[in-house]
């Protein structure tokens, strides 16, 4: 949802007397930082924790695709959505920093500042090792500097961002 519409939500459930929500559960990778905008703002300020979905892109960011279409896992062959989301030549320039980043720590970097806790999608006992060992990996400055360069901003994906006219008409309600 949009950081509007969960202002929103906080706010009535405030009013309300109501259980506020505790945590987000986010679109927030390496390779689509749109988030840092406006929502993990708001989930700071609000002490809401974030528990972002694809920490790796469905992927992407372990290197599995090519610029050249290469697909060297069965999930990398069969999964259309992450190509949807993920196969702008800046998102390639993001996975050529971390895994030269990685190559140089023997690590697979996976926490943010904010982050509760990731969303892992392990299909192999290798990958709940790698998500174990990077809890105790702490980039460099120069490091987070290095994979942030090559990052651009992002049209809005992996959910529906409605305008609040759009909301009005599907809900009946006035826009305020």
């Amino acid at each position: 949802m949009a950081a509007w519409q969960f202002a929103k939500a906080l706010d009535t459930s405030d009013r309300r007397g109501l259980e506020r929500f505790v945590s987000m559960q986010n679109h927030y990778n390496l390779a689509y930082r749109e988030e840092e905008r406006e929502m993990i703002p708001l989930c700071v300020d609000e002490g809401v924790g974030l528990v972002p979905w694809s920490p790796l892109a469905r992927g992407f960011l372990a290197g599995t695709r090519t610029r050249e279409g290469a697909k060297e896992t069965a999930r990398a062959q069969s999964d259309d959505f992450a190509d949807r989301l993920y196969f702008q030549p800046e998102d390639f320039d993001v996975v050529e920093a971390l895994v030269a980043v990685a190559r140089e720590r023997s690590a697979k970097p996976l926490s943010r500042p904010g982050v509760a806790a990731p969303i892992v999608g392990a299909t192999r006992l290798e990958h709940l090792d790698d998500a174990a060992a990077a809890v105790a990996l702490r980039l460099s400055d120069e490091e987070v500097a290095r994979l942030e360069a090559p990052y651009r901003p992002h049209p809005i994906l992996g959910h529906d961002q409605p305008t609040p006219r759009q909301v009005a008409a599907r809900t009946g309600r006035v826009v305020s």
